[in-house]
């Protein structure tokens, strides 16, 4: 492009427009941002409360149409049922809720993600974790059904919790079990609080201000029932922590 803008053949405001072009797509109900997988190394996610089927499937065209995957968040089945008319591969992850589309190969699982959860309630929120963290090349681990009221599950597994470079902790009720796992390794701590819990769990607010107020330092907090965010951040610490283990050896 700057050889043809140096030779003449296509002039400074054409190449502008192609520059512009590749980064973004207007839909006009939405902006694709093209230039956020090399930007942040994850194709732009869809999140599809408050979005038409009809959307979602426009965007999901306008992704592959760029060569980039798709990863559609909190996708009930209907929006769902829309999309596979257009696109017969897109595949539907029923406890993490989502859409996925590939039309590019994953990258390979490397390092070691740990993802638990209190309670089997919590599941839903871990598999979105799950979904997006094997998504962006972490090997994931499954600990689920090991919270407080039985703390000899946790104990149990301790040797696979040591093993992980990173451990998403996912926890209702009163959000006690990322406090009790951070205590006991060495890594650090992702705690996800969910909306589970009776009366003034406050549809996870309880578990949140507990979380957010453990005195066990390495713990960081998402918002609740954000395993997408929990499963992003924990992909890219083991993405940095492997990467640095392969530059050492």
């Amino acid at each position: 492009m700057l050889n043809s803008v140096a030779d003449g053949s296509l002039s400074p405001a054409e190449a502008l427009q192609r520059l512009q072009s590749m980064n973004e797509t207007d839909m006009g109900f939405a902006r694709l941002d093209l230039n956020r997988l090399k930007r942040r190394g994850l194709p732009e996610v869809i999140y599809c409360p408050g979005k038409t089927p009809e959307q979602v499937c426009a965007i999901c065209t306008g992704m592959i149409q760029a060569g980039q995957n798709v990863l559609a968040t909190r996708a009930p089945r209907e929006i769902f049922d829309v999309v596979i008319k257009a696109h017969p591969d897109a595949r539907y992850h029923e406890q993490a809720r989502a859409i996925t589309l590939d039309v590019t190969a994953l990258p390979a699982p490397r390092g070691h993600v740990v993802v638990m959860t209190a309670g089997t309630v919590d599941i839903p929120v871990a598999e979105e974790a799950c979904l997006v963290a094997e998504r962006m090349g972490a090997r994931v681990t499954r600990l689920y059904d090991v919270g407080v009221a039985g703390l000899h599950r946790l104990l149990n597994r301790l040797e696979v919790l040591k093993d992980a470079v990173v451990v998403i902790v996912v926890a209702g009720m009163e959000g006690a079990l990322p406090s009790v796992v951070a205590g006991l390794i060495d890594k650090p701590v992702i705690a996800v609080p969910t909306s589970a819990g009776y009366g003034l769990n406050l549809d996870g607010v309880a578990a949140f201000l507990t979380m957010i107020n453990s005195c066990v330092p390495g713990i960081s907090v998402v918002n609740i029932d954000n395993g997408f965010g929990a499963g992003v951040s924990a992909a890219m610490i083991n993405r940095l922590a492997d990467s640095t283990t392969r530059e050492t050896r």
